[in-house]
């Protein structure tokens, strides 16, 4: 095993993926692990690898984002025609055949409110209707259990 080891070596190091191992490369080269080892921290393979996913995972996750914000669009747009359809059938419709069209217009409404990050249901909190359960939940009357008496010494 007297070969030397090529200087592409770390692309095909890189190449190997999740099988990736400096006995590999050297497998492949016909060249002892340690030589591959010795040009390994000669060359800063580890860094290098380490920089190319980081990139890798950046622009991953920039595709993503662009992907993610191409289906927002898509379905913001999906869900504007709805209302319009919706809107243009209740302009003809008689009233009691307009149902449909304003289903798609509830759907397209929602659809868009959920697409722009809005709550899709409103529910109004009567905050003092709340206060008032709760100060019930927390309200002891005298007597009661929890009170720190046993019955029977009460008694």
């Amino acid at each position: 095993m007297r070969r030397k080891l090529p200087p592409d070596s770390f692309d095909f190091y890189l190449s190997l993926g999740l099988a990736r191992s400096y006995a590999a490369v050297a497998k492949h080269y016909g060249v002892t692990k340690v030589a591959v080892t010795n040009r390994a921290t000669k060359e800063g393979w580890q860094h290098k690898l380490r920089e190319i996913e980081a990139k890798a995972r950046a622009a991953s996750d920039e595709r993503a984002v662009e992907n993610l914000e191409a289906i927002h669009s898509r379905h913001l747009k999906s869900a504007r025609v709805i209302q319009a359809k919706a809107l243009e059938a209740l302009r003809t419709m008689s009233l009691d055949t307009a149902m449909n069209a304003v289903r798609a217009l509830h759907l397209g409404v929602r659809q868009e409110r959920l697409v722009l990050g809005e709550p899709t249901d409103r529910n109004a909190v009567n905050v003092e209707e709340v206060i008032k359960r709760e100060y019930e939940k927390l309200m002891v009357v005298e007597g009661d259990a929890g009170d720190g008496r046993d019955d029977e010494a009460a008694a």
